[in-house]
């Protein structure tokens, strides 16, 4: 199984919550919600629009960093990257039926995070990406060739999804380095036909 995650984003004419739903249209069923500078007020109501359209198309719904309005709201789950609330203090607050993901950019990224009780990890950047602030160094096809090696090593079995600037050309490669899926944003937002662009690449990974 190679899975397709949607991190929102927003451009001139597209909302956060109209990306969820162009992601959706076009056969995503992971949409994570990050809204970094959003005020409070603006986040749970977008998040609630979110959560109420992942469940008419049947997708599992994550937001990014805010785990008192995971639990308030009834999400599925979590998205932690380094600098928020440690995984271990977070599987406590929210017990073992939400999904948690961490952000890892090394293999003693991806080994704290098991052990801390993640259920998934998003490794990255696999290339240079505008999306994001303060990017960790660039870890390319070898970067994860040498982390899922390590992981095999040590026995370590938690599900990696690679993010960061992937196109559609990327995925038979990444697809190949026994990876568990992909998140992408701008890549799809910034084609010519979004949805489109996303039923592309959902067919690309089956």
């Amino acid at each position: 199984m190679f899975d397709v995650q949607f991190i929102t984003h927003f451009t001139a004419s597209i909302s956060y919550s109209d990306s969820a739903r162009i992601a959706l249209e076009g056969g995503c069923r992971w949409v994570q919600l990050r809204m970094k500078d959003a005020s409070s007020e603006e986040l749970k109501a977008t998040a609630v629009q979110v959560q109420e359209l992942c469940r008419q198309y049947g997708a599992t719904f994550i937001i990014d960093d805010h785990v008192e309005l995971v639990k308030q709201i009834g999400a599925d789950g979590v998205h932690l990257g380094k600098l928020d609330m440690p995984i271990k203090e977070a599987r406590e607050r929210l017990g073992k039926d939400f999904i948690i993901g961490g952000t890892a950019n090394t293999f003693e990224d991806i080994r704290q995070h098991a052990a801390d009780g993640a259920d998934y990890i998003g490794c990255g950047p696999f290339r240079f990406t505008t999306t994001k602030q303060k990017l960790s160094p660039i870890l390319g096809l070898d970067g994860y060739h040498s982390i899922l090696t390590q992981m095999r090593e040590e026995g370590i079995t938690i599900p990696v999804v690679a993010i960061g600037g992937i196109t559609r050309e990327d995925i038979p490669s990444l697809k190949a380095s026994g990876l568990n899926g992909i998140a992408l944003s701008g890549g799809i937002l910034k084609a010519e036909n979004p949805v489109r662009e996303m039923e592309t690449i959902i067919r690309l990974t089956q």
